[in-house]
């Protein structure tokens, strides 16, 4: 809205002017026409989608920032990162040049992808703007994502992208790179005379080349940093930082005008919640496992590739005969999700609970199990087929544990003294993985520290399937559910590289 001054107003004009109305200027949008592969995300969307585009669009990115956070996590080197990520991005976040073959000359397809990176990225930076954590963790993750997608973009269009910024970036004189030059030449790592002598140079405030200053890459003058040609990645990173902190600071003032539309603030906080461990559904493909030994005498076998949680809540239910309400009902639908047919739970409950008579067990129990599967109940729970099995997220947020329940998630419920001696009764004995559930914990990291001990279980089978020619990245992006560890490590186990293709989940 344009406020009008009235005394500027002309005479003549004053007599239409109904002061009982608010005067509102005409609004005008900037359309995005996208000319770029790579954005530094400066105007906000204008254009209209479906709430089903604003979410699903939020979500396929948060699945990479997700995956690019938890190789940070794990320490991984930048080049395995990439390697990591880049076959995700071509599955969730696809963003081709104007010259790459895979798209032609198909200009809409170019278009649509621009487009949901841009939304993508602005409903993300209102979803993780409400706090001064959720602020810089996207602010850290979505700089290295632009840090991945300009290392490899290509030459001539990082150049033309490089000159439209218009950055503030003053041009060092010849003259002036004549009385620097051995200063420069001394002070620029790797560097040979020819390139100092001949190659471009800026001159910037040091505070925008951080990271060149800390690596001592660059010469240091008057506040000011010499900063090579070749090293304008560095710059181009430190203006798309800049620029992203002051929209997520906008951003946060701006989140309070959204409480009163019902339609995008659940969304918002489901995104944000769900930015530490991505949530996760299954489908009937994600949970089959064709030919695999599913059944009540099967179960012990197979839980050597349970995760944690399902694997105490085996050892608990040997050791004691029984097992609580939510503990029963969190293992009852990984069982489900495994294959075990609702016949064969039955049986395995019956004969686990071996201390009570069938009648009890008939009176107390067996209701419950139908329920979960969606035997009985009302007819929404047997049009869905009952439950779905507990992601992660469901684990580690609802229903804690009490005194005598064995339910949850041990690398959140349990203390570290108790997580480390449930780790080694179940075989995990190396030092350094131990260390690094420790830490992990420590950072709340819960889904990274499970991770990492499915890592070390399976580090000969995931480096046999990596080398296959078959085998895609993306096949062994983060665990998010528990009925994913027990396929993948079943998979891996017995099946290898070709087995585990379409293990994919769904958030």
């Amino acid at each position: 809205m344009i406020r009008q001054d009235y005394n500027r107003i002309d005479p003549k004009r004053r007599s239409t002017i109904d002061y009982k109305k608010k005067q509102f200027a005409v609004p005008t949008y900037k359309q995005q026409d996208y000319p770029h592969r790579l954005s530094l995300y400066e105007t906000p969307p204008t254009a209209e989608i479906t709430l089903e585009q604003f979410e699903q669009w939020a979500i396929d990115r948060l699945r990479v920032l997700a995956e690019i956070e938890a190789c940070s996590f794990r320490n991984k080197t930048p080049a395995e990162t990439a390697a990591h990520v880049t076959p995700l991005l071509q599955k969730w976040l696809p963003l081709h040049s104007n010259t790459s073959s895979s798209v032609g000359s198909q200009d809409e397809n170019l278009k649509l992808e621009r487009q949901k990176d841009h939304y993508s990225h602005f409903i993300l930076r209102l979803a993780f703007s409400s706090t001064e954590d959720l602020r810089r963790r996207f602010a850290r993750i979505e700089s290295a994502l632009f840090k991945l997608r300009f290392q490899n973009d290509d030459a001539k269009e990082k150049q033309t992208f490089v000159e439209s910024l218009q950055f503030d970036w003053e041009v060092v004189s010849e003259e002036e790179k004549r009385a620097l030059g051995a200063d420069l030449l001394n002070a620029t790592p790797g560097l040979k005379r020819q390139d100092a002598e001949e190659a471009g140079w800026f001159k910037v405030d040091f505070e925008t080349v951080a990271e060149l200053v800390e690596g001592r890459r660059v010469f240091l003058k008057a506040g000011k940093a010499y900063v090579p040609v070749r090293e304008q990645m560095s710059m181009v990173l430190a203006g798309f930082n800049a620029r992203l902190d002051k929209g997520l600071e906008l951003a946060a003032r701006a989140l309070p005008r959204l409480d009163e539309d019902d339609r995008l603030t659940p969304i918002l906080v489901h995104l944000s919640k769900n930015f530490a461990t991505p949530d996760s559904t299954l489908s009937d493909s994600d949970s089959a496992l064709p030919g695999a030994p599913i059944n009540p005498s099967s179960i012990d076998p197979l839980s050597q590739h349970f995760p944690l949680c399902m694997r105490n809540l085996q050892m608990t239910l040997r050791k004691n005969s029984h097992l609580k309400h939510f503990g029963r009902l969190q293992y009852t639908l990984f069982l489900k999700g495994i294959g075990l047919t609702l016949e064969d739970c039955l049986i395995f409950w019956r004969q686990a609970f071996k201390l009570i008579t069938d009648d009890t067990f008939n009176k107390e129990y067996r209701y419950n199990i139908r329920h979960a599967y969606g035997d009985v109940g009302g007819d929404a729970i047997r049009r869905g087929r009952g439950y779905s099995p507990f992601s992660c997220q469901k684990i580690l947020t609802e229903h804690p544990p009490g005194s005598g329940e064995s339910h949850g998630c041990p690398y959140r419920h349990f203390s570290v003294d108790n997580l480390t001696t449930l780790l080694q009764t179940t075989g995990v004995s190396d030092r350094d993985v131990l260390r690094g559930v420790k830490e992990d914990v420590e950072k709340k990291r819960f889904h990274i520290a499970c991770n990492r001990v499915f890592e070390w279980a399976h580090k000969g089978d995931i480096k046999r399937v990596k080398e296959d020619d078959s085998w895609g990245a993306a096949e062994l992006d983060t665990i998010v559910h528990p009925n994913t560890y027990f396929k993948r490590s079943y998979l891996l186990k017995t099946g290898g590289a070709a087995a585990v293709k379409g293990d994919e989940m769904e958030i």
